[in-house]
């Protein structure tokens, strides 16, 4: 019997080959973590790809982690759960007034410190940022629970149409929210300006500037709020990944594949949708609130309901279900946002002699975009295993001739056993 070669003795693909799944997945996590984590150390000013002029700037790099975070709860909610929600820009704006309600001058009318960036003695609630940011998740996660109550006994479009318009009430409330009964809850139109910083007061010396004071002091302080997205996001796909592969996620994965059958195996319906709901609501909130401490304001304009339709395609094209799918999708449509269609249209222009305005046409090039993924690869770009199964086994057509044929050794077959 020929001996099997040593693993040395293969060829580099060969080797990747025998690895097992779980060790190629560890290698490429780790690999890409390291880039993302080095990236404001290497990252080029320029870029040798075709039509790609220059690669994310840092301050695109925070957004893209952002919205990343705020992709990733959604994925609870629909890639999970299979609950179709349209209005995922409400946890978003909630979280956002959060921060902007805990530390500010909000309410002038209140002095409250603790463990802030902000001035000693500064008006409004001023309390620290990492602190406000757990806050706006249980808040937003109880908002969640609030609404999903009454409205997750639905299903299908009628779910989708009720989580439309909490969307859209949000916003709304948001921007006429001045005065309620003579209170400023929001500012209304001029929103809430500027917001305090994140930081460590206290910690700086100790650490020895490795965590400072506060962000605003650092000189590469758009690093700084990279990095510390970074984490957020690695603790958010860590409880995904943690809360997918547990009993309440395996109740998900039940409903979202047969709700009738989930149902009749003992799943209660109602109580695991909710906890859905509150879970994609808590990552919103803090992505929300994170997202409004970066800008140092959140203004009512910022939460229309082209966030909750760009969010919900992240999530469709990078692949419903699978963490990773969906942060390649977040990553690569807010790069595509925020500077890809800029940059890939100015290279069009400087070398075709056009005058093509890409960021015009964002819509419907998104929405092609997603036309395109749909007819090719209707899973999404990096599916699951379990969702790839599901659009690709059994679902394979057969010609007429086939079928009829089928059909009719069937019935002769039963004509002699009735013989």
């Amino acid at each position: 019997m020929p001996s099997l070669p040593k693993r040395e003795s293969l060829p580099l693909m060969g080797r990747w080959e025998a690895l097992s799944l779980h060790r190629r997945s560890v290698i490429l996590i780790t690999f890409f973590a390291l880039i993302a984590i080095t990236w404001p150390f290497w990252r080029p000013g320029s870029s040798s790809i075709p039509l790609i002029t220059a690669f994310p700037t840092i301050n695109t790099g925070v957004i893209m982690v952002v919205y990343a975070m705020m992709a990733v709860g959604l994925n609870v909610v629909v890639g999970y759960a299979g609950l179709l929600d349209l209005g995922y820009v409400a946890f978003y704006a909630m979280g956002a007034y959060t921060v902007g309600w805990l530390a500010s001058l909000q309410f002038a009318h209140i002095n409250f410190h603790f463990w802030t960036t902000a001035p000693a003695g500064l008006a409004g609630f001023h309390i620290s940022i990492w602190v406000i940011l757990l806050i706006a998740g249980i808040g937003t996660a109880a908002v969640g629970i609030l609404i999903g109550l009454p409205t997750l006994r639905l299903r299908g479009d009628y779910l989708a149409i009720v989580t439309l318009g909490f969307g859209e009430i949000l916003p709304q409330i948001a921007r006429n929210g001045d005065n309620l009964g003579g209170f400023n809850l929001t500012n209304g139109p001029n929103g809430i300006t500027p917001i305090d910083a994140p930081g460590f007061p206290g910690l700086s010396k100790v650490t020895g500037g490795l965590l400072p004071s506060s962000f605003l002091n650092v000189s590469n302080r758009d690093n700084v709020y990279y990095w510390a997205a970074l984490v957020l996001l690695a603790v958010t796909v860590f409880v995904s990944l943690r809360l997918r592969d547990s009993r309440l996620g395996r109740a998900w994965i039940a409903i979202r594949e047969d709700e009738t059958a989930a149902a009749a195996m003992g799943v209660p319906l109602m109580r695991t949708k909710t906890w859905a709901y509150a879970t994609g609501a808590f990552f919103g909130g803090v992505a929300g609130a994170y997202f409004a401490s970066y800008k140092s304001s959140t203004f009512p304009g910022d939460f229309s309901f082209n966030i909750s339709a760009f969010i919900l395609a992240m999530v469709i094209l990078g692949g419903m279900g699978n963490v990773w799918g969906v942060i390649f999708g977040a990553f690569f449509l807010t790069w595509l946002n925020y500077e890809g269609l800029a940059n890939i249209s100015h290279s069009i222009n400087s070398t075709f002699g056009t005058s093509i305005n890409g960021p015009l046409y964002s819509a419907g090039i998104f929405g092609l975009i997603l036309v395109v993924t749909m007819l090719v690869r209707p899973e999404g770009l990096i599916p699951s295993a379990r969702r790839k199964a599901e659009f690709h086994e059994g679902v394979h057509e057969e010609s007429l001739y086939d079928v009829e044929h089928g059909a009719r050794i069937y019935e002769e077959q039963g004509r002699e056993e009735d013989e």
